[in-house]
């Protein structure tokens, strides 16, 4: 790599490390901390939870599906903007209002908590472990990306690479807070965007325009020009399926509670399912492209990058297929141009993993130390108890990351059906239905994240080869609706229920 694209790079850290300086000294509070005191305005809440949505398997995950495997992997776009929409759509505008009017809550278990109001503390703790081990998994993959990209980019031993991603990343984090992570997500997530559009737009010329590209693509697999032959129908409900885990994402829905008015979720949601749906379709064109553009370029040219390649029925691919767009980056731009484009993938990764650590370090310093252990804790303490879980959880994610053959959209496909099954119907249910207990809720949730424990990790094989989001959704919502009919909501949550929604609609 030239020197002057690692200069582009290095001043673009610094300028994100100076972000979360400057919003450390706007952190006065563990609501700043955890939830920017609710001031994010349209624009910075969507970019911000598209792109901690998105993170780095949009620009290395997908794009490497869609090159291994062709236009079968695009069902899960179509999952993903479906859900998206009905996200923003159904959810934003009322857990913003709910949370608010529920105690001013400022985390999901704390909104659990005094949406049931649940003195025993079960579903406050129950959800923040449920969010402490499926983030675990999702920083992780996080991490593989951070690492895959230094190494791919600076020739770094992987296990070097993995560190130094982390302490970038943990650092604006453990600074800044919430602020810190809303606002480079919201610079991160447009740097995303632009180089979504701008690579496969050149790519694609430099094959000779888009009917070339299919022509190409199409002459070394046939396959990767169809989207339903020879991919069953298990598959496509599990790529669809992908939708349903937007309901229950922490890390996302956390955006909804800070909004500064509940009027700025039109235009947030505009903003949001724009950047997801073009966005995606980059992703999928530059995986596409990627393929026949890999085919004809000179090996030696690839490896003047530390490009590997292999040979596979006599076609030249990469051997790491989610190097797709690093690879693009590298080969078809000036130095500068591609420091800023790996930048964006940098970007994908970190906007993920800090809103990942934060709702992290919020589940423990609210929902474990001030709510079991030190209930008069004060504001100060707790954002230093939530700073210190940031360094612990993402010390351990690196620990699991340490496997260079880790995939991404592995990790991230197991932590995404974890949190959409076990949060998924349980905040529908809570914002939609005023018969909903407190006992419905804990089945629900102990269902929905067992489930996908058991089925993604112990079944395999025919009915169990469905991912393991569609069975640990559908046992939650059947088990919460029959529990909470079985009981009587507790004193007080109708009439809070009834206030919500007279906000609404005024």
């Amino acid at each position: 790599m030239g020197h002057a694209t690692l200069i582009t790079f290095i001043v673009y850290l610094i300028g994100i490390l100076a972000i979360g300086i400057i919003m450390y000294r706007m952190t006065n509070n563990l609501s700043d901390y955890v939830l920017g005191g609710r001031k994010l305005g349209p624009g910075v809440a969507a970019l911000s939870a598209g792109a901690s949505d998105m993170s780095g398997w949009l620009l290395l995950g997908l794009p490497g599906a869609i090159y291994a495997t062709g236009l079968a992997e695009a069902w899960m776009a179509i999952g993903l903007s479906i859900g998206a929409y009905l996200n923003w759509q159904f959810v934003a505008k009322r857990l913003r209002v709910y949370t608010e009017v529920s105690n001013n809550s400022i985390t999901v278990p704390d909104f659990l908590e005094n949406r049931f109001k649940d003195s025993s503390h079960i579903l406050r703790i129950i959800s923040a472990l449920v969010i402490l081990l499926f983030f675990t998994f999702y920083t992780s993959s996080g991490m593989v990306a951070g690492a895959k990209l230094f190494e791919a980019s600076f020739g770094f031993e992987y296990q070097t690479a993995l560190w130094i991603g982390t302490v970038v990343v943990v650092s604006y984090t453990l600074l800044g807070g919430f602020l810190a992570v809303a606002w480079t997500d919201f610079i991160q997530g447009s740097l995303m965007f632009l180089a979504l559009i701008i690579v496969p737009i050149i790519a694609i010329n430099k094959m000779g325009g888009w009917d070339t590209a299919v022509q190409a693509v199409g002459d070394i697999s046939a396959d990767h020009l169809n989207m339903i032959e020879g991919v069953g129908m298990i598959a496509i409900i599990s790529s669809l399926a992908w939708g349903l885990g937007y309901f229950g994402q922490p890390h996302i829905i956390v955006r909804f509670m800070a909004l500064r008015s509940p009027r700025d979720v039109p235009m947030a949601r505009f903003i949001g399912t724009t950047w997801m749906v073009l966005g995606l379709y980059g992703a999928i064109f530059t995986g596409f492209v990627g393929l026949a553009f890999i085919s004809t370029q000179e090996v030696n040219a690839l490896s003047e990058f530390g490009i590997s390649v292999i040979t596979e029925n006599g076609i030249q691919m990469l051997e790491d297929p989610e190097k797709i767009f690093i690879a693009f980056s590298q080969l078809l731009f000036h130095p500068v141009i591609a420091g800023i484009l790996l930048a964006a993938i940098l970007s994908a990764i970190m906007s993920t993993i800090d809103s990942q650590l934060l709702v992290s370090s919020s589940a423990v310093a609210e929902d474990f130390y001030k709510a079991i252990f030190k209930k008069e804790a004060g504001d100060q303490e707790l954002v230093w108890v939530g700073r210190i879980a940031t360094l612990i959880i993402a010390l351990i994610a690196a620990m699991i990351a340490t496997n260079p053959d880790s995939s991404v959209l592995e990790l991230v496909s197991y932590a995404w059906a974890g949190f959409g099954a076990a949060f998924g119907p349980t905040i529908l249910l809570a914002l939609f239905w005023k018969g909903f207990t407190r006992n419905g809720a804990f089945a629900g949730i102990l269902a929905g994240a067992v489930t996908v424990i058991i089925w993604g990790g112990v079944l395999s094989g025919g009915i169990f080869d469905l991912y393991e989001i569609v069975p640990g959704f559908l046992l939650n919502l059947i088990l919460a609706i029959i529990v909470s009919k079985a009981g009587t909501p507790r004193d007080g949550v109708e009439a809070e229920y009834d206030e919500t929604m007279s906000r609404l609609h005024v």
